[in-house]
């Protein structure tokens, strides 16, 4: 039972640290003229949304798949004991898939910011 629930923070650890080098590597990265940002706050700004929006969208899309499994296999175990039961439950999956949706465009808002 641990085993399985260790993976799952592994892998998201993993994806959280590949994000956070991403962000090193494009913090130290030089701009076209060889030289620093002129203005490095907005370096920063820019680099902080890309970061949050990542996040954001990983989240929601890690949360959702998790809740569309568990609820899925219940919701197929209910239909196969009452078959009139399957629209009913398959609401409930749309809506933990709306956590996808949402996470989706609460990033793009943040995009857009950049």
């Amino acid at each position: 039972m641990m085993k399985p629930v260790l993976q799952r923070i592994e892998t998201i650890g993993a994806v959280l640290m590949g994000i956070l080098v991403s962000a090193v590597e494009v913090m130290g990265a030089e701009t076209a003229s060889g030289g620093m940002p002129t203005d490095q706050m907005s370096a920063y700004r820019t680099i902080g949304l890309g970061v949050a929006a990542a996040v954001a969208i990983s989240a929601t899309v890690i949360g959702a798949a998790y809740a569309v499994g568990r609820i899925g296999s219940a919701a197929l175990g209910a239909a196969a004991e009452k078959p009139e039961l399957l629209t009913r439950s398959l609401l409930f999956v749309a809506l933990a898939e709306g956590l996808a949706v949402l996470g989706f465009a609460i990033a793009m808002m943040l995009i857009q910011m950049i």
